[in-house]
């Protein structure tokens, strides 16, 4: 299963990458868009906030803006607290922002034709995993099944 997901997932993303590198953006990667979305629309965000705003752990939205900084979409700058990094948008961030907008748009608007051909909008199928295994975790599904817990090997 984790392997199928992890291949949806490559195929979607490598399709939304092609349509940037078609537009002349060969390094943009699909995982910048919500973030500078998210910027664009609060404005300088803590990693902490920013995270919490596209629904990411800290530590995955950490990674994200090291990648963006790298590619110079954002700068991080001290916050109010020294120990607190803001993160803020560069000059190339918002020169990029509407072709990134008008990409969203598109591509949700292709999505949702997708979905017409699903037997179930693919985002509340994923939605309805998350909220299953919030419920009951997978890991007690799994032990619910049979499989010994550690320490009791046979």
């Amino acid at each position: 299963m984790g392997t199928l997901l992890r291949h949806v997932l490559e195929v979607l993303d490598r399709d939304v990458a092609a349509v940037y590198a078609e537009r002349g953006l060969p390094d943009y990667r699909p995982r910048f868009s919500p973030p500078l979305r998210a910027l664009d629309a609060a404005g300088p965000l803590p990693i902490r906030d920013l995270a919490a705003r596209i629904g990411v752990t800290h530590s995955a939205a950490s990674q994200t803006v090291a990648q963006l900084a790298r590619a110079g979409l954002v700068e991080l700058r001290a916050g109010a607290d020294a120990r607190q990094r803001v993160v803020h948008l560069t000059g190339r961030a918002h020169a990029l922002l509407p072709l990134v907008r008008q990409e969203w748009a598109a591509t949700a608007i292709a999505m949702r034709e997708l979905d017409d051909e699903l037997p179930a909008a693919l985002a509340d199928v994923l939605h309805a995993v998350l909220d299953a295994v919030a419920r009951r975790p997978l890991r007690t599904r799994i032990a619910d099944a049979g499989l010994p817990t550690h320490g009791h090997h046979r």
